[in-house]
C-alpha cells in the first residue's frame, strides 16, 4: 500500500533557487514556461549569467522583463551576483527596486563563478548594508576544491560552515539562507542559529547519493550528492522543518553538448517541470527505507515546505494563494526537452529521472 495519499491539494509552490540562463536565449525560452507546469508560481532568480553576471539593479530588472517576456504567469524575485563592483549604494536602490537578495559564490566553486567570493572582509559595507535593508544574503556554501587544503566535493560544505557561524555573528541581523544543503552537518548548523538563517534544499538531494552523481553525467551537480545519513538528514530536515528549510531546486539546465561533449561535465540537475512530483517520490521512497516515519509526510508539512515557508522568509503572502492538486502517476517525465535558437541551433535538456512516471499537477 502507498505510504501517502493519491492526491494532494496545496498551494501554489514558491521554488527559491532556479537557474533560467540568459533571457532571451534558447534555453530560458525552453525551461522558463515549465515552471507552472511544476505547480510553481514564484522563483528565487539566479544571478550568474554568462558572459557576464548580474551585478546592478538595471541588469536584475532588465532580466526581470526578459522572463515576463517568457511567462508573465510567474513572479520572478530578482537578485545580484556578490561582486567587487557592488556598493552599499547599490544595495539600497535594489532594496527600493524590488530585488530580493545577493548571491555569493565561493570562486571557482560551481557554474560561472570564476567572479566569485575570495573572502567576505572587502564587502563589510556591502553586507552591513543588506543587513540594514532587509535584503537577503544566498550563500553557495562551499569552499572550493584544493588538494593543498585537503578539500573535495565531499566536505568542502562541511569547511565552509565555520564562514556562515562567522558571519552571522559578525552580521547578527541579516537576513541568510545557506542554499542546496547536502550534509547533515549543514542541517544541524542551520538548526543552531537564528530565524534569520534558514536552508534551502533540492530535490534531486533528497534522492540521489554519491555514487548515484558520479553514475551518470545528468546527475552531476555542485554541491555533489552525499552519504545516506547525509540524505536522511535532509529528509528529516524537510518533514520536522517549522520555517527552518524550504525548496530551493537549484535546478540547472544546460545543453546535453555540455553534459555529454568533450571536456569538463557541466554542474547541474535539470529538476524544473517536475520538481514537486520529484520531493513526493523521495519522501515515500525514505519511508519505505525506515528513513522518516509514514505519519511525518502531512499536508501542512508539504504546504509549508513547497510553499509558504520560502514566501514567508522572503516577506511574500502566504495566503489566499492559488492552489494545486498533486496526483500520483498522472505524468511522465520527458525523455529531453528541444527547442531552437534565434540562429537556428538546437538546445536540448535531460530532466532528472527521464522517462520515469511522476506527480501530475493541475492547477485549481
Amino acid at each position: 500500500m502507498p505510504a501517502l495519499k493519491d492526491s494532494y491539494i496545496i498551494p501554489a509552490a514558491a521554488d527559491m533557487h532556479v537557474h533560467l540562463r540568459n533571457a532571451p536565449g534558447p534555453i530560458a525560452s525552453l525551461v522558463t514556461p515549465t515552471i507552472r507546469k511544476a505547480g510553481i508560481d514564484t522563483v528565487f532568480v539566479m544571478p550568474n549569467l554568462a558572459p557576464r553576471p548580474v551585478v546592478s539593479v538595471d541588469e536584475a530588472l532588465a532580466y526581470k522583463d526578459a522572463l515576463v517576456q517568457l511567462d508573465s504567469g510567474v513572479n520572478y524575485l530578482m537578485s545580484l551576483y556578490l561582486h567587487e563592483s557592488i556598493t552599499p549604494e547599490e544595495i539600497r536602490k535594489a532594496k527600493s527596486a524590488g530585488v530580493f537578495g545577493v548571491k555569493a559564490y565561493p570562486r571557482g566553486a560551481t557554474t560561472n563563478s570564476q567572479w566569485g567570493v575570495v573572502s567576505f572582509d572587502p564587502f563589510h559595507d556591502v553586507l552591513k548594508a543588506m543587513e540594514e535593508e532587509g535584503l537577503v544574503l544566498n550563500l553557495h556554501g562551499e569552499v572550493p576544491s584544493s588538494a593543498a587544503d585537503n578539500v573535495t566535493v565531499m566536505n568542502a560544505e562541511a569547511r565552509f560552515l565555520p564562514v556562515l557561524k562567522g558571519l552571522v555573528e559578525k552580521y547578527p541581523k541579516l537576513k541568510i539562507v545557506l542554499e542546496h544543503c547536502t550534509t547533515a552537518d549543514a542541517v544541524e548548523a542551520v538548526r543552531s542559529l537564528g530565524d534569520n538563517v534558514v536552508g534551502t534544499i533540492t530535490a534531486h538531494h533528497l534522492s540521489l547519493l554519491v555514487d548515484d552523481w558520479s553514475a551518470n553525467v545528468h546527475h552531476y551537480c555542485k554541491p555533489a550528492a552525499k552519504t545516506p545519513e547525509d540524505r536522511r538528514a535532509l529528509l528529516n530536515a524537510v518533514v520536522t522543518s517549522n520555517g527552518k528549510f524550504f525548496l530551493g531546486t537549484d535546478s540547472a539546465p544546460h545543453d546535453i553538448s555540455s553534459k555529454k561533449g568533450k571536456g569538463n561535465t557541466a554542474a547541474g540537475v535539470f529538476t524544473q517541470p517536475y520538481a514537486l512530483g520529484y520531493v513526493l517520490t523521495a519522501l515515500e521512497e525514505a519511508i519505505a527505507r525506515n528513513d522518516i516515519p509514514a505519519s511525518s509526510v502531512t499536508d501542512d508539512v508539504l504546504s509549508g515546505f513547497l510553499s509558504r515557508y520560502g514566501r514567508a522568509f522572503y516577506g511574500l503572502p502566504t495566503t489566499g494563494l492559488p492552489q494545486i492538486r498533486l496526483t500520483r502517476g498522472a505524468a511522465r517525465v520527458e525523455e529531453s526537452l528541444r527547442g531552437k535558437g534565434e540562429d537556428g541551433v538546437e538546445v536540448e535538456v535531460v530532466p532528472f529521472r527521464a522517462g520515469e512516471v511522476t506527480w501530475g499537477v493541475e492547477w485549481l
